[in-house]
């Protein structure tokens, strides 16, 4: 599990936002590029090319799960 510490550290390698936690996810708050960065063995995939990009939705239901504004 990431911890808090790290959490606070780590931020979306393409926009500098900060992340949040979801699961085995870092989602990227921001949300013009939306992207979901995959934990693998406690690891963070950082990687651009391997992270997922949300649909406005579902990026807007983790960012009001996790009281984060969502405009």
């Amino acid at each position: 599990m990431i911890s808090n510490e790290l959490l606070g550290i780590l931020c979306c390698p393409e926009t500098k936002a900060d992340l949040v936690l979801d699961d085995n996810y870092l989602v990227s708050t921001d949300k013009v590029t939306r992207r979901r960065y995959r934990i693998e063995n406690d690891i963070p995939i950082m990687l651009i090319d391997e992270s997922e990009q949300l649909d406005i939705e579902v990026w807007k239901k983790i960012m009001k799960k996790h009281g984060k504004p969502t405009e």
